[in-house]
Formats: C-alpha cells, structure tokens, sequence
C-alpha cells in the first residue's frame, strides 16, 4: 500500500453494522480494492442474498476497472448475486437506478425479476420522473426510451409521445422509434406536429418513413404544413398518407 493509499477516501456502506453484509459492503464497492478481495467480497454477498446485499453488490455498477475482461466479469459475477437474492433486491435497484449514471444493468436485473407487464410498469414510473427541458445529463431518459422500444403496451404510447418534442434530440430520435414501434395509428396526429416543428432531419426522416411503411392518414387539419415541412423525396397523398415522390 502506497502513501496515497493511506489518505484516500474509502467508499462507505451505508448499511446498519447489525447486517450480515456489511461486512463486505465495503469491500465490494471499492474501485481501488485488489481483484481478489473484491471478487471474494462480491461472491460472499451474492451468498448472503438479501436486500442489504443486493444494495452493496449494486455499487460495483458505479466504476469501471482494467483491464475490461476483469470489470465484465466482476460486474456479471455482482448482477448474478442481485439476482439471487430475488424479490428482495427490487427495492434497492429502484432505489439505485433513482440516483444513477447509467440504468443498463439496474434494467436488465429488472427485467430478469419481474414479468413484462411490471417490468414496463417500472420503466414508465422511471420515465414519468424526466421531463422534455434541458438537462446536463440525459443519459438515463435515453436508455429508458430505448428500451421502450422493444416492447409493446397501451400505457407506452402516450407516456412517450411528450418527449417527441424533447430538447435532446437523441431523446426525440428514440421517442419516435418507441411511438411507432407501439403500433398505434392514434399516433399519427403527434408525430406529424413534430415532424412540423422539427429541426433535425435524421429525426424528420425517421417520422416520414415510419408514416410511409404504417400508411397512417396525417390529420386533416395537419396536411398543408405537413406537406412543407416532409424531407426530400416524401409528399403527401390526397387521403393524407405519406409517400414517396
């Protein structure tokens, strides 16, 4: 152990000294620890297997290592052992992905614990917390509508189609794709205001090919400055429809 070491902060658990996993907490969650004690910490909380462990095992997620086999393999070592502690570790992964950088693996534990319906209910529930203003930080509404996108439900729709017209315009990107993949001609009226007021045209695109292949009819009242606001190479129909000139 160098001098720096000595003088470093640690990361601290938060868990109650009372709790069987607290005496790996710690361990676990310390970028700077040696691979071995933090792998032998993380398989010991993985034994433990309850909602203390699986809040300490949550915190490998929060700091990358070299080389990245190692960080890959620690990080799936440490998402096995949320999962084994079951129903258990729902609370602290909504409790972890409410303040996280990233929610890739808080999702795929998710998605892992509960069956489809809940695991879209969550995902809304986390989506409801974000709005369509400027945010430093986007990175977490983005995951979130990507996810959306492979999956279908009627609640999805209308929970996404606010952020058609996000400020973020990967957000907006990821907000069509959602919206059209639901299926749903109902959509044709949101997504046609925000081709209009659209700025991006890889976003513009998106909307105007996914209105081709689904043949939605744009509204009546939307149709003239749909018309002028289609990209290159797209008109509209007299029923509304788009299609290619």
């Amino acid at each position: 152990m160098g001098l720096f070491d000595l003088f470093r902060d640690k990361p601290k658990s938060d868990l109650p000294k009372s709790s069987p996993a607290a005496k790996w907490a710690d361990k676990a969650g310390d970028k700077h620890a040696q691979n071995y004690d933090r792998q032998e910490a993380i398989v010991h909380l993985a034994e433990i297997a309850s909602a203390d462990a699986a809040s300490a095992l949550l915190k490998r997620f929060t700091f990358t290592i070299d080389p990245s086999i190692t960080d890959q393999e620690e990080k799936e070592l440490a998402y096995n052992g949320v999962l084994y502690a079951g129903k258990e570790a729902i609370e602290p992964v909504r409790a972890f992905a409410a303040k996280a950088e990233s929610l890739a693996w808080p999702m795929r534990i998710l998605k892992d614990l509960l069956d489809e319906e809940a695991y879209i209910e969550e995902l809304l529930l986390w989506l409801s917390r974000w709005d369509i203003e400027y945010s430093k930080f986007v990175d977490p509404k983005i995951q979130i509508l990507t996810a959306l996108e492979d999956l279908k439900h009627p609640k999805i729709r209308e929970a996404v189609e606010k952020f058609l017209v996000d400020v973020n315009e990967p957000a907006r990107f990821h907000a069509v794709a959602t919206v059209l993949a639901q299926e749903d001609a109902a959509a044709a009226a949101a997504l046609a205001s925000a081709l209009i007021d659209q700025e991006s045209f890889r976003v513009k695109n998106k909307i105007a090919e996914g209105l081709l292949l689904r043949a939605w009819p744009v509204p009546e009242d939307k149709r003239d400055a749909m018309r002028n606001a289609l990209p290159p190479g797209y008109n509209l129909d007299g029923e509304g429809r788009v299609k290619k000139r």
